[in-house]
């Protein structure tokens, strides 16, 4: 009999008893395992595989946060960690990216929001966990990883190599555009972040008498972060109401986030700007927003991650990532799996072949699948022969790139163009907006199974 300890048994006990002869096939199974698996395998080890199966079949973003993991997740809100700066999730059972952080390895190498990561190294994903990817993506600064990469709209997989590095993410970057209208980019959600913004703002009103022209806020590739980083910028942005809402099984996961009425409020003309990596709290914000009729909404359809996560801390110095809500924007719309889509919709210019070389990618062809691919495939345990050159010592010639592939040109950001286009007819669109206009739905409860 596999004995659990004696606090877990007690626990047991107090469950339903079905419940508890689930976890009776569950000790026998790891028993089973334990003798007659081809390699030894320590509890520990079946232990934290279980917990993390268990977890991954929840969703996407529940996860066993091992204790190296959540001490980089501690880490990562503060704004400085190590490894390649994109946030991914698992999308239709393949692992795919959310969006790269700007100025993070990652970016420079040219990943992109919703890029399906095919083979980590000479590892292929299909079937690995979120936290199993982490864990590969991370390691020392300088260090090197190839991501195998597959591009909508981009009929060849190919192959990128970052170099890791010590990412210090400066959430925040603003500057004045053309004909005096302002600009704020906000990266990730971070503690600070608020802080940041608001010296921005404060900054614009003190070169332009107390005033903002127009404000074109940009969260593309924003993949969201810290719940109360996102209510505090919707609060800058809002002359009181509803920002957002959360609904969970729980009364603490029942909550709401309200503007603060302000004595003086600057209703200036603003464009959010989106794109498929804008995700939860970059979606809470523009949410908001438009719910709000405070800002248009331009770019392309958001991620549509509709969901909070809690971390629950374990005894271990392990945490689990759990999904515990869901949120809703003031007028009552779930995010989840839907997105945020845009008052204007202004897509960018499509990629090419020519784009991508010029980066550095190199196109893989021919990729085969064999056992030895596969995740957590044991070893042969046999001194393998290498193999031979063909005869005459002449070994296969290196796959080159296609020659003449003319250098890419810089490309226009038409989304930055097109907000800055709205602001100089801001009275046009704020009056379509208001002639659309529907008064904010009461907010009701969700269901919560």
């Amino acid at each position: 009999m596999f004995v659990i300890g004696d606090l877990a048994v007690e626990r047991a006990q107090a469950l339903p008893d079905d419940t508890y002869k689930e976890l009776q096939t569950f000790a026998n199974v790891l028993a089973i395992v334990q003798k007659n698996y081809v390699e030894p395998v320590t509890t520990k080890q079946l232990i934290n595989g279980a917990i993390t199966g268990m977890l991954a079949s929840l969703d996407p973003h529940s996860a066993y946060l091992t204790p190296d993991l959540y001490r980089d997740l501690e880490v990562e809100t503060r704004g400085s960690f190590g490894g390649l700066g994109i946030e991914i999730t698992i999308r239709n059972d393949v692992l795919t990216v959310v969006s790269p952080i700007e100025g993070t390895p990652a970016y420079k190498a040219g990943i992109k929001s919703g890029d399906q990561i095919i083979k980590i190294d000479n590892d292929f994903t299909k079937g690995m966990t979120l936290t199993d990817a982490v864990k590969r993506m991370r390691g020392p600064k300088g260090s090197k990883i190839r991501l195998t990469i597959h591009r909508e709209g981009i009929p060849d997989l190919f192959t990128v190599t970052v170099t890791r590095d010590v990412i210090h993410i400066d959430s925040v970057k603003a500057k004045t555009l053309k004909d005096g209208y302002d600009y704020i980019r906000i990266t990730t959600f971070q503690d600070g972040t608020d802080t940041d913004v608001a010296a921005a703002l404060a900054k614009f009103r003190k070169e332009n008498h107390g005033k903002i022209k127009g404000l074109v806020l940009d969260l593309r590739d924003n993949p969201g972060g810290l719940l109360n980083q996102a209510v505090a910028i919707g609060n800058d942005f809002l002359d009181g109401g509803l920002i957002v809402y959360t609904q969970g099984r729980t009364e603490s996961q029942q909550q709401k986030f309200f503007a603060q009425k302000k004595k003086s409020f600057d209703d200036y003309p603003m464009v959010v700007l989106v794109n498929g990596g804008s995700a939860s709290a970059s979606e809470i914000v523009a949410g908001a927003l438009q719910d709000q009729r405070r800002a248009i909404i331009e770019g392309t359809q958001t991620f549509g991650k509709g969901s909070v996560q809690t971390i629950l801390p374990l005894d271990d110095e392990s945490a689990l990532r759990l999904t515990t809500a869901r949120y809703y924007t003031p007028n009552g719309r779930s995010i989840q799996a839907v997105g945020i889509t845009p008052d204007v919709v202004v897509e960018p210019p499509q990629e090419t072949i020519a784009a991508l070389e010029q980066s550095g990618a190199k196109i893989d062809l021919n990729e085969e699948i064999h056992e030895r691919d596969l995740l957590h495939h044991f070893k042969n345990g046999q001194v393998q022969r290498k193999a031979q050159p063909p005869a005459g010592g002449a070994s296969a010639p290196e796959q080159q790139p296609e020659a003449g592939a003319a250098a890419a040109k810089p490309q226009k950001d038409v989304q930055l163009d097109k907000a800055i286009s709205i602001l100089e007819h801001w009275s046009k669109y704020k009056t379509d907006l208001a002639r659309n206009d529907q008064p904010p739905a009461p907010v009701k409860a969700a269901s919560a199974n």
